[in-house]
């Protein structure tokens, strides 16, 4: 069934939900997770929070992978880490679409539909550009 799954997370409360399904539906179907987080330092108000530079901010970010990481494999699922740079919606999308996923797993940020769309939500932007399922967990 779902023998592929890519992951996204970025460490918000709902991506923490959205790892819980994957693992579920991996340990169902007996597959494998890729956990994808993308990190994007083109926002400029980061990059100034973070005066010690791009290499501890890029340590900080991989250090929000550690409860996703942790609740895998605690769970026993077979999963891999994949570090992604860029816009994280246009990122994830062409990630998913060139690697043959069978499904693609992320949190939602609980905006209703307008906002979504007014504010470009990654959630939706994959969601509508995806070649393949996607479930987004709320």
């Amino acid at each position: 069934m779902y023998k592929r799954i890519l992951l996204a997370v970025d460490g918000s409360e709902n991506s923490l939900r959205a790892v819980r399904q994957a693992s579920e539906l991996a340990r169902i179907s007996e597959g494998a997770v890729e956990l994808v987080f993308v990190i994007d330092f083109s926002r400029p108000k980061e990059a100034m929070m973070h005066p010690e530079g791009m290499d501890q901010l890029d340590l900080q970010r991989q250090q929000q992978l550690l409860p996703a990481k942790s609740l895998l494999d605690g769970e026993g699922i077979l999963h891999e880490v994949t570090i992604l740079r860029g816009e994280p919606g246009p990122t994830l999308v062409s990630y998913a679409n060139a690697n043959a996923f069978d499904l693609v797993v992320l949190g939602s940020r609980g905006l209703n539909p307008l906002q979504g769309l007014v504010l470009g939500s990654v959630s939706h932007k994959v969601m509508k550009r995806v070649h393949c399922p996607v479930l987004i967990v709320k």
